[in-house]
């Protein structure tokens, strides 16, 4: 295969208002903005931006974003074949891309490969994946440039990290590894030339809907070590989104962060206890309570935990929540994503069950 990635600069458009949204059951509203074709809007102060980039397809389809970090795929009619290029990169970033730039972060400090210390830039990312007959990659695109900054296409390295894929969709090029570990983790890297710059692809071998502080350094010294980046070069834009094929409506970002040495907030941690607060024959009521146990607020949290019987959550309050057999996901709603340091949120549920209702053996929170 071979594609020319995000064509093109991404012009920045005057903000549609999308007017208010309905979150939860508790029937709290945000309002939140509309983004299509190749509209971007600041969030989170500036310090990030969401963008459609819709650079490969006319199709209608576009995103919402409530200011925070996040933003969700609301309707998507982009259906381009998949042994060819995605129709569109809906995503956020730190940094500038085709010149558009954020406030601070990469954009004031681009960081030099040969600065590119372990611990100097990390990113965590948490999102929702909907599956079904979408076809698309949950993916970061991370951009390397031989100078500190650039108005256009940066022209050293694409660095992109896959955390997940739905479809019959592969990274540009070719496959040139497989099984490697790099920072604790296991991918299989793909490679292609695009002409004035290279294509390298980390695809995790173990797919992931978040991850957590997400050190760079040591995917940027492999891609180094294989002659496919320059310690010269400069790392400028950490983008995180979907490469849509086919649909993705619903998909989400539900929180995103980059940090540069301390330059951003300390990393925010946070714990989940899970409680049966009432039962029934056949039924029960369940909440786990999300706590900010770290120095620095929440911007956005998931729960994943795995029920040990046939427990089937039938429906669910302050949150949004996904059910595969045992397996539970739940993120944030839109109006509980942030939680402040030693504050907590509660989220709720209703759920059926034959046998024993045993409570899961931990639950995550991220």
């Amino acid at each position: 295969m071979a594609w020319t990635r995000k064509a093109g600069s991404v012009a920045v458009a005057a903000l549609i208002t999308g007017g208010l949204l309905t979150a939860g059951s508790a029937g709290a509203r945000a309002a939140t903005t509309q983004l299509c074709q190749m509209q971007t809007a600041p969030v989170a102060g500036g310090v990030y931006t969401v963008q459609n980039n819709e650079w490969g397809s006319g199709a209608a389809e576009c995103i919402t974003t409530d200011g925070s970090a996040d933003f969700t795929v609301a309707n998507s009619a982009i259906s381009n074949a998949t042994n060819g290029a995605p129709g569109g990169y809906p995503s956020i970033y730190q940094g500038c891309h085709w010149g558009n730039c954020t406030s601070g972060g990469l954009s004031a400090s681009p960081v030099q490969v040969s600065a590119l210390t372990a611990g100097k830039v990390t990113t965590s990312w948490s999102t929702t994946q909907p599956g079904g007959s979408n076809d698309y990659d949950v993916a970061y695109d991370i951009w390397f440039n031989q100078t500190p900054t650039t108005t256009g296409q940066p022209n050293c390295t694409e660095l992109m990290v896959w955390l997940n894929h739905n479809g019959p969709v592969q990274p540009f090029g070719s496959q040139v590894a497989s099984g490697v570990t790099v920072g604790g983790r296991g991918y299989n890297i793909w490679e292609g030339s695009q002409g004035s710059f290279d294509t390298v692809s980390y695809t995790m071998t173990t797919p992931a809907t978040s991850v957590s502080n997400l050190d760079l350094a040591p995917l940027a010294q492999d891609a180094v070590s294989r002659g496919y980046l320059s310690r010269s070069c400069y790392l400028i834009d950490v983008e995180a989104g979907f490469e849509l094929w086919q649909g993705g409506a619903g998909l989400a970002t539900n929180s995103f962060a980059v940090n540069i040495n301390g330059s951003g907030p300390p990393p925010a941690t946070c714990s989940a206890a899970y409680s049966v607060v009432n039962s029934w024959p056949g039924g029960f009521q369940g909440q786990v309570v999300v706590t900010d146990t770290g120095t620095s607020p929440l911007n956005g949290w998931a729960l994943n935990w795995a029920f040990p019987g046939n427990q089937q959550i039938s429906s669910l309050w302050n949150g949004n929540y996904s059910q595969n057999g045992q397996k539970v996901t739940v993120t944030n709603a839109s109006y509980d994503g942030t939680v402040q340091p030693g504050a907590s949120v509660t989220v709720g549920f209703n759920a059926t069950y034959s046998g024993t209702n045993t409570s899961p053996s931990s639950v995550s929170c991220s």
